[in-house]
């Protein structure tokens, strides 16, 4: 009886024993078939920062401001559909928008225009300062902006980046529109990548924020003008 009894104990051991190796054989082996996650996306800026010559080089002094000069407010800019997100867009057929898949902009592109916006408006010389909406702060002007179009082209060869942005100048007070206008740079990303493609953003960002600083200065001068 207790050679029965201790037979009958092996057995239920060794049945269990077997069925353990059995479950972490099964365990190890479905970890190994899960799939992996996705890696992590790429961010990047619009801003290039200053290059090596501009950085080694002696910054010239800046003009003193006029004490009548007007004081700028700049509005959040806005998107259009299919750019108000953080997804870098690209265009392989007319009409149709596609997103990188592992890269994309630290925030959408609308909000990192801002800062640099103000920033260009800044080095004019020609406000008594410029500031970024929302704030507690006043303005005679107001400056309006649209991000019409961030997209990388690969109908184009080499591939390359185009930006369009929207700006209107209004008088505070008046609500009254002083002056509007399109802006839109090409740049080429030398190669069809989407890396490529950010440094062509950004060289395309700097024209387009170049001429409307410029046209903003211009056109808030002639609306003070007698």
């Amino acid at each position: 009886m207790n050679t029965s009894l201790h037979r009958r104990s092996l057995a239920v051991c060794a049945t269990l024993a077997l069925t353990g190796l059995v479950l972490s054989g099964l365990s190890g082996c479905s970890a190994s078939l899960l799939p992996k996650p996705p890696p992590a996306a790429a961010r990047y800026l619009l801003d290039a920062g200053a290059s090596p010559a501009s950085a080694a080089s002696s910054p010239s002094p800046r003009a003193a401001v006029a004490l009548d000069a007007p004081v700028l407010v700049v509005a959040q800019p806005s998107a259009a559909p299919g750019y108000d997100s953080v997804h870098m867009r690209y265009q392989r057929q007319p009409q149709q928008l596609e997103a990188f898949a592992f890269h994309e902009w630290v925030e959408p592109p609308a909000r990192l225009l801002a800062p640099l916006m103000v920033r260009a408006l800044q080095d004019t010389n020609a406000f008594r300062a410029v500031l970024l909406a929302p704030t507690a702060g006043t303005g005679a002007l107001r400056l309006e902006t649209e991000l019409v179009r961030l997209q990388q082209d690969f109908n184009a060869q080499p591939s390359a980046v185009r930006l369009t942005l929207h700006a209107v100048l209004i008088a505070t007070d008046t609500r009254r529109v002083i002056a509007s206008r399109v802006f839109d740079a090409t740049a080429p990303a030398g190669r069809d990548n989407p890396v490529a493609g950010v440094a062509a953003a950004q060289q395309a960002t700097q024209r387009v924020l170049t001429d409307l600083a410029l046209w903003t200065q211009q056109a808030a001068q002639r609306a003070a003008a007698p």
